[in-house]
């Protein structure tokens, strides 16, 4: 047997999907700013912190609509305008979470299919790529314009069928109850992160293999049961 052959039959998961913001990337707090500013400049009542950070991992549209509800239909493309200008200020002083960079070489190394499925745009996704010099580190990604939003299915579906991967061979991780619902929905197996945007009684509820409390956490998890 060949060690590559080998490898694949020790892994539980052939891929593994991670949500980007505020779990590889640490931006919950700009977005949660960002989405603030946004609501008050276009005159709808600012959202608590609390609602704010509810929304992210969502479409931007859904996000926003669902944070400002009072704000109407007609101002929505201004609404995502105002929300791309604030967080544009901020971009370059966002970071990835200490040690996420070791557990993705990790994973390489192991042979899993590494991608990313956000609720971020295709060019909002690419320019946090480029800014994080990880390019060439995922195999495939999908971004909510250009499927669906979360907790829809689609970009997990389109992600195991471009790589050939079986939902039970699937692995989602992502720090909202959007991303582990998005797992359920397409019957794949998905692990919480409580240092993002959701707390962890609200991940615990949707029954995850695990809730990690770090990076470092999470990439232990990984190695031990991924």
């Amino acid at each position: 047997m060949n060690q590559a052959k080998s490898a694949a039959r020790a892994r539980r998961f052939d891929l593994i999907a991670f949500d980007w913001d505020g779990t590889l990337f640490d931006s919950t707090a700009i977005i949660t700013r960002s989405i603030q500013r946004a609501v008050g400049d276009v005159g709808g009542t600012v959202p608590s912190d609390e609602d704010a950070s509810y929304v992210i991992g969502l479409g931007l549209m859904q996000a926003l609509a669902h944070a400002a509800p009072d704000v109407p239909k007609e101002k929505y493309p201004l609404l995502g305008e105002r929300y791309k200008h604030h967080y544009s200020l901020h971009q370059s002083d966002i970071s990835l979470f200490p040690g996420v960079l070791g557990m993705l070489d990790d994973l390489r190394q192991r042979q899993h299919f590494l991608t990313v499925a956000t609720g971020k745009s295709r060019w909002g996704l690419d320019q946090a790529l480029a800014h994080v010099a990880l390019k060439d580190v995922f195999h495939a990604s999908r971004t909510a314009d250009e499927t669906a939003g979360k907790p829809n299915a689609r970009m997990l579906y389109e992600l195991m069928a471009e790589l050939g991967v079986a939902p039970e061979r699937t692995l989602m991780v992502g720090d909202t109850t959007h991303d582990l619902q998005m797992a359920i929905n397409a019957g794949c197996a998905a692990v919480g992160v409580s240092y993002g945007a959701h707390d962890t009684p609200a991940l615990a509820a949707l029954n995850p293999l695990f809730v990690a409390h770090s990076a470092a956490e999470l990439h232990q998890w990984m190695l031990d049961h991924a």
